[in-house]
């Protein structure tokens, strides 16, 4: 299949669909007897299951740190990690513009073998459609994720209080950053990775140690302020984080003060927000630090109200402003 193309026979159900299949997906992901039905068959251990479903588009779908196919693993499983699950099973579709380089794609999905065995969860079934020309930009994906939750280990959003402390586990904005410099349409050249991770190995050995979270989110799209607004509102009440605690690399602040762009507002693909009992943050943050993906976390601001859904952040000159969702697009869609 060297320096083959995607071609819409590989999309009608015949031989070069099969081959397609046999060729990257299932030399990826292995085959077992699930995958011999329409559905895959599992054994739930726990009658309590979470899932969570979502789409990936990102240009350009190679970037420094990561694929497109790396983000739709690390996503989803994030997606499930952050409700307190344990991420299990995946289902992954692939949706293929007709010339799609083959071996771009078998780089793709052996990314996302490798990320997914790291995070020591299976895709157990998928489908591809292939469609015509420029309809598409190369490749979408698009996953399901399922977990299973332990009635042991859950986040508490509703006892958020007043003085509980609010973590980030690193850096922000090094995947908007990466992208952009990837792209090259704007004038800057980047040394700066993606964030790109699967994160529920860091999560867990927080669930499995800590009592008293509250909530933990991811800050993708929309970054971090996005995130905490939302979560300011869905459960009003007032935050001020504090703007020198915030943990920014020299590089990315460096773009976006070239570019005009607010780091607050960037996207992230391996960090995660944690609102945490006041007791309990020194422990969060030494849990935090021992694992490779959290040795840059802070405690960024506090809980400082309850009945107002408000975000403030104080500032390097010592003054306080609000936050609020973007009205529109800061820059172009990135993941």
């Amino acid at each position: 299949m060297k320096n083959q193309r995607i071609s819409l026979a590989h999309g009608d159900g015949g031989e070069l669909a099969h081959n397609l299949i046999q060729d990257v997906f299932v030399q990826a992901f292995g085959h077992n007897d699930q995958a011999r039905f329409d559905s895959a068959i599992i054994d739930a251990p726990s009658a309590r299951l979470a899932v969570t479903t979502d789409s990936f588009v990102v240009k350009p779908i190679f970037f420094p740190g990561g694929n497109i196919g790396k983000i739709a693993i690390a996503g989803t499983v994030n997606d499930l990690a952050v409700s307190g699950a344990v991420p299990m099973y995946l289902t992954a579709a692939f949706i293929i513009e007709e010339g799609f380089k083959i071996n771009d794609l078998k780089e793709i999905v052996r990314t996302m073998a490798s990320e997914a065995e790291k995070a020591n969860v299976r895709v157990i079934a998928g489908d591809t459609k292939v469609v015509e020309r420029g309809s598409i930009d190369g490749l979408y994906i698009n996953t399901t994720g399922v977990g299973f939750v332990d009635p042991d280990r859950t986040v508490n959003p509703e006892h958020i209080e007043t003085g509980d402390s609010i973590i980030i586990s690193g850096t922000i904005g090094d995947h908007g950053v990466a992208i952009l410099g990837a792209r090259g349409e704007l004038g800057i050249k980047s040394d700066v990775n993606s964030d790109c991770a699967a994160l529920n190995g860091l999560i867990d050995s927080i669930l499995k140690n800590v009592d008293g979270v509250r909530i933990m989110r991811d800050p993708t799209r929309g970054g971090l302020a996005t995130t905490l607004v939302e979560i300011a509102e869905d459960f009003q009440v007032t935050m001020e984080i504090v703007e020198e605690q915030i943990p920014i690399q020299k590089q990315v602040q460096g773009a976006c003060d070239i570019l005009g762009y607010d780091p607050l507002y960037l996207a992230n693909e391996g960090k995660v927000i944690i609102i945490v009992k006041k007791e309990n943050e020194a422990k969060v943050l030494e849990l935090l630090k021992q694992h490779e993906l959290g040795r840059d976390a802070r405690v960024i601001g506090h809980i400082t109200g309850k009945g107002k859904g408000h975000l403030h952040l104080k500032t390097g000159l010592g003054s306080t402003r609000r936050l609020n969702r973007l009205s529109g697009m800061m820059l172009p869609r990135i993941c």
